[in-house]
């Protein structure tokens, strides 16, 4: 199946609005916390965190990703961005997956905000948060401008990361 196959028939394709991309975004980081707690010390710290509850990605030989996102920042939905990403090389499958990214100073948010889409790779530092690393995750040692965590991934795709994604604002459907 073409990615744009697998794009077409996914529930997140179709265009959400902005109420549903925003509880989305909540129950995925409620979820996240639940599955482990350690990481509500991230959330505690961070100024936002920009969640991304539903990416899909998938792929023969070229791939792509794409996802709808909020940054929540005080317990509140303060604005909405989306995801996407070409790749090529040797790949094949398909995957569904959530990320939230902890924003844990202003000047990396800013960033976020001032870019024309931010390219993950590029501008603040950016840390993967795996299960090993977020066993030694303690309030001395969060020393990053961002942490990415990726959770709840369903699917068989080789290779999930965020080098060469673009994260850009959007407006969603009211």
């Amino acid at each position: 199946m073409s990615f744009s196959a697998l794009v077409s028939f996914a529930p997140s394709a179709r265009a959400a609005s902005a109420a549903e991309i925003g509880a989305e975004a909540m129950a995925a980081l409620d979820q996240l916390y639940t599955q482990d707690p350690r990481i509500r010390q991230l959330g505690d710290k961070a100024v936002a965190v920009l969640v991304f509850p539903n990416i899909i990605k998938g792929g023969f030989l070229v791939g792509g990703e794409r996802g709808s996102g909020a940054l929540i920042r005080g317990g509140e939905v303060d604005g909405f961005y989306s995801i996407s990403a070409l790749s090529f090389g040797l790949q094949a499958g398909a995957q569904q997956f959530s990320y939230a990214l902890f924003f844990m100073n202003e000047p990396a948010l800013a960033y976020l905000n001032q870019s024309d889409g931010w390219a993950l790779g590029a501008g603040p530092s950016l840390v993967v948060v795996d299960q090993g690393y977020a066993a030694s995750i303690s309030t001395t040692t969060l020393t990053q401008d961002v942490y990415a965590v990726p959770f709840g991934e369903q699917g068989l795709m080789a290779g999930m990361g965020l080098e060469g994604s673009k994260i850009s604002s959007m407006v969603p459907d009211s």
